[in-house]
């Protein structure tokens, strides 16, 4: 006589497999959907069109408190926030990449402060020497 009964331990076998493949589903499906996010989370300040002189000569309104402009290839860490609070730019630049904003206090930190041009309200400040870390807090005028 065959065997009709289930095998209980075959059929917990099973159900243990099925419920790792749905966790590791799971789990493809929040990276995924992680990524994504992380992608179009913070949209990047894009390099400007116009000359960066222009903004000097635009009206007072339209002065950016701060434009940090990369000069080299890459630029080390750029970091910007409203005085005491939202980070507005903590990262690498690239060449010719320009970051403007017009809070009425920023701080700002520059690792290599050679390696970009920083205007406060439209005049350009002195760069450091090569590698020279930079911190200074820019207040509209």
């Amino acid at each position: 006589m065959g065997r009709h009964r289930s095998d209980p331990m075959g059929i917990a076998r099973l159900a243990l497999v099925g419920l790792a493949v749905l966790a590791l589903v799971a789990l493809i499906v929040a990276g995924v959907l992680a990524l994504f996010g992380s992608l179009g989370s913070e949209p990047e300040p894009r390099p400007s069109p116009t000359p960066t002189a222009a903004v000097s000569s635009a009206s007072p309104e339209r002065v950016p408190t701060v434009l940090v402009q990369c000069l080299r290839e890459r630029c080390p860490t750029v970091f910007l926030r409203v005085a005491g609070g939202d980070v507005l730019l903590n990262r690498e630049m690239v060449r010719d990449e320009q970051a403007r904003f017009f809070e009425d206090k920023i701080d700002v930190v520059l690792a290599d402060s050679a390696s970009v041009r920083v205007r406060v309200n439209g005049v350009e400040r002195s760069p450091g020497g090569p590698g020279e870390r930079q911190e200074f807090t820019a207040s509209r005028e």
